[in-house]
């Protein structure tokens, strides 16, 4: 019923950039925020950055003022621009959604894209 589709990771140096995007589709649900999550080998699945319907954007304290998400609303497709990555920035990241009807909301997950940053 929803599907996410995570693109655009690869590898970079230390010092480089990526951007990284998520196309949801959904049948018969509404998409609401959607967010990129992120985990590491050992590391807890920690969240990266958030977008409300409206634009209203959240990060986590590791990426502020280096990463920006965006919305698209036609599909919609968020996206992750990575600016000044860092070797802990590698991981697995990952697209989340939220969607359902009326009030009732649930998580839906992508299969998520290597980020590898390494000189």
């Amino acid at each position: 019923q929803v599907q996410l589709v995570e693109s655009g990771g690869g590898l970079v140096q230390p010092g480089g950039s990526l951007r990284l995007s998520c196309a949801a589709s959904a049948s018969g649900l509404r998409i609401g925020r959607m967010r990129w999550y992120r985990q590491a080998p050992g590391k807890q699945r920690e969240l990266v950055a958030s977008i409300s319907t409206g634009g209203f954007t959240t990060y986590g304290d590791s990426v502020k003022g280096r990463f920006t998400i965006s919305r698209d609303g036609a599909k919609p497709t968020i996206y992750l621009q990575m600016n000044n990555l860092k070797p802990e920035d590698t991981a697995v990241y990952v697209c989340n959604a939220e969607a359902g009807l009326g009030l009732t909301k649930d998580d839906y997950w992508g299969q998520g894209t290597q980020v590898t940053v390494s000189s």
